[in-house]
């Protein structure tokens, strides 16, 4: 462990990964981000929240949630919208609807919440000319096509110092969206991230469904992945098992450059330097750790990052998946010895080969063969059978056979290049 730095890392161990000394928690909570990019059903392309004439989504979206007895937050900079029972529907800078559930005792209860707001928001939007594409990336519209929506501090930021590394960081927030979901640590947090992190691969091969971009295609089934990969490594990838992995975190978060906040010069240094300046609070930390992007992040629980933005009918999928990897004992250990520690190649080679590639492709189907069983091992209480089943379909229909839905997309009529704008 650098020297100096006992307080961010005893923050580290306790807070993000929750490796505490009292008796964790029985619950088996889970959570999720889901994001939706609203194009123009005419156009096929990107819609602004807001805009002086011509279609935007927030009248829509504002109309709807009265419908729904959802309440914008007046205190919030930005659009947003509370929901009755905890969860809350916002905006990405670039436009982007994100829908977060609260945490949730199962499975089949997270499964219930994401269809119950996600489904009906998708139809009523349908019927006002807005389509809520559910992909990694907007596959219409050019970045120069699309500006930063938000424009608070911590946008304006990040946008200052991703715009000055290339194009991918502010395409990423412009134009990207994911499905993230989120889980307990429990007894074994640090197994957990270990298996999380080792998994993260195959699950973007998996779930790839972003082949194309600006009305092309892109080399790569998850072109997603591609970019955020690019978008800066220091605040990007996936963890090997090095036997202290709070301390193998606490240099990555040391050695990326902070964004919020800066150096008094303006510079972008890296936080250990900051912080060695004095003068850094626990709060500048956090903000901190915030802005890093890794394939799973550590929140008090694990926050994981790899897919892309999955289609409502297929949410059982990976929520089914991932909870019989995780809260299954035994399979938590079985995918521990199934999984060799991973590395920025395999990252690579799964988001652009996907499950095309021999051994991801064997890889995955063994680890959703391990994390089924988990998943039906977990009982009916916390995953219904109907839910499982779905989850079993989709496997069927893909992983089994080598693909993902980016294969679907491919050749879709879909997802055609955008058409010109009328004059």
């Amino acid at each position: 462990m650098p020297a100096g730095f006992e307080l961010l890392a005893a923050d580290l161990r306790e807070r993000a990964f929750g490796v505490r000394a009292h008796a964790p928690s029985s619950h088996r909570r889970i959570g999720a981000e889901v994001e939706l990019i609203p194009v123009c059903t005419e156009t096929r392309l990107a819609l602004p929240i807001e805009a002086v004439e011509g279609p935007a989504s927030l009248p829509f979206l504002r109309y709807f949630a009265r419908s729904r007895g959802w309440v914008e937050d007046a205190a919030s900079r930005s659009p947003r919208f509370l929901l009755p029972g905890g969860g809350l529907l916002a905006y990405e800078p670039g436009g982007q609807i994100e829908y977060t559930t609260p945490p949730l005792l199962s499975a089949s209860a997270l499964l219930g919440e994401l269809r119950a707001v996600v489904l009906p928001l998708r139809t009523a939007a349908r019927d006002a000319g807005i389509e809520l594409l559910s992909l990694g990336i907007d596959p219409h519209t050019p970045l120069e096509q699309v500006a930063l929506q938000l424009c608070d501090s911590r946008y304006l930021g990040m946008t200052e110092y991703l715009a000055a590394l290339g194009t991918e960081g502010v395409r990423m927030m412009r134009q990207t969206a994911a499905f993230q979901l989120s889980l307990d640590v429990e007894d074994e947090p640090l197994l957990r991230w270990r298996v999380l992190n080792a998994a993260a691969p195959y699950l973007l091969a998996i779930f790839a469904n972003s082949p194309r971009y600006a009305g092309m295609p892109t080399g790569h089934q998850s072109v997603r992945a591609h970019v955020w990969r690019e978008l800066d490594p220091t605040r990007t990838g996936v963890f090997a098992a090095t036997g202290d992995e709070v301390a193998e975190y606490l240099h990555f978060a040391l050695d990326a450059p902070a964004i919020l906040p800066r150096s008094a010069e303006g510079a972008y240094l890296p936080f250990g330097e900051l912080a060695a300046r004095g003068g850094v609070t626990l709060a500048d930390w956090q903000t901190h750790l915030s802005t890093l992007f890794p394939e799973v992040r550590p929140r008090g629980h694990l926050e994981l990052r790899s897919l892309d933005a999955v289609d409502p009918i297929w949410y059982a999928a990976p929520v089914a998946l991932l909870s019989g990897l995780i809260y299954s004992r035994a399979t938590l250990h079985a995918a521990a010895e199934l999984l060799a520690p991973p590395d920025a190649e395999l990252l690579r080679q799964a988001g652009q080969v996907g499950l095309r590639d021999v051994e991801i492709g064997r890889r995955a189907r063994d680890l959703c063969e391990i994390g089924l069983g988990g998943a039906a091992a977990l009982g009916e209480e916390f995953l219904n059978k109907a839910d499982l089943e779905i989850a079993r379909e989709f496997f069927d229909r893909y992983t089994r056979c080598g693909r993902s839905p980016a294969d679907d997309l491919q050749l879709d009529s879909a997802v055609q290049p955008a058409l010109p704008v009328p004059t």
